[in-house]
């Protein structure tokens, strides 16, 4: 087991694309995050981008940046992000939840096009964990619920994706966000805001046309594994919170 610690925060992260690696306005948010939240003794990670049948953790000590995309700049595909891994943090993770450690993984663009800007030193360890595919989203909550001991061992718990995730519909001219994403990014906000995590669990009636909002649910899914975190007294804090082009939600939450 890690040594207790201050009890660190559950954070959500509306990541978007990956160009936001390269800086702008969410990227100068996230390093406010991370000059708040100080430097934890690591980092346990649900991306989007990461589904496995079966629970998977990466455990090697240095993961390699994975460039899980086509079509960017060059700067983007050069970029990366030497955060270390953490072999004891992955085994206790997998004393936990029963996931398999792993190699065969690294960090994927929706952890270090973030984490990149929230410890930019690339100094706190990380470990991936994986989205199950076998798992529905009340099993992904109650898996999310098995990692709540980690947060009193001085681990931050994340999730990256996007409360709204729409690419179909998505302007590339940017433009104002479509009336369903707006009440979808409310309802959401308002759920956590109130500890429903019934509702988030049960996304689909959460608000009116939320399968536009969520049409795979890969994005939203992380999200569940930050709102299981929640502990009486526990703050709920949103950041970047707006909708880019029409159906992409950046918007991010910490809570505790």
């Amino acid at each position: 087991m890690l040594q207790a610690i201050d009890r660190q925060p559950a954070i959500f992260f509306g990541h978007g694309s990956p160009m936001n690696a390269l800086g702008g306005p969410h990227a100068d948010a996230w390093r406010e995050i991370g000059e708040a939240v100080g430097r934890p003794k690591g980092v346990v990670m649900v991306s989007a981008h990461w589904e496995t049948g079966g629970l998977a953790v990466t455990a090697q000590a240095e993961p390699e940046t994975i460039h899980d995309f086509g079509g960017f700049p060059a700067e983007l595909h050069a970029m990366q992000y030497p955060a270390p891994g953490s072999p004891q943090l992955a085994a206790r993770v997998s004393e936990l939840t029963g996931a398999t450690p792993t190699t065969q993984w690294g960090l994927d663009h929706g952890t270090w096009s973030v984490l990149a800007h929230v410890w930019p030193e690339a100094d706190v360890p990380v470990v991936q964990l994986s989205l199950d595919r076998r798992l529905d989203a009340r099993g992904h909550f109650d898996l999310a619920r098995r990692l709540a001991p980690l947060r009193d061992e001085g681990v931050v718990i994340a999730g990256s994706g996007d409360f709204v995730h729409n690419l179909r519909t998505w302007k590339r001219a940017g433009g104002e966000p479509y009336e369903w994403a707006s009440r979808f990014n409310e309802a959401v906000k308002a759920a956590l805001v109130r500890g429903d995590d019934a509702a988030l669990i049960d996304w689909v009636g959460l608000a009116e046309d939320a399968q536009l909002s969520v049409p795979t649910d890969e994005h939203f899914l992380p999200l569940l594994y930050v709102a299981a975190q929640r502990l009486p007294g526990d703050d709920v804090r949103f950041f970047n919170d707006v909708i880019e082009g029409g159906s992409i939600s950046m918007t991010g939450v910490m809570i505790g």
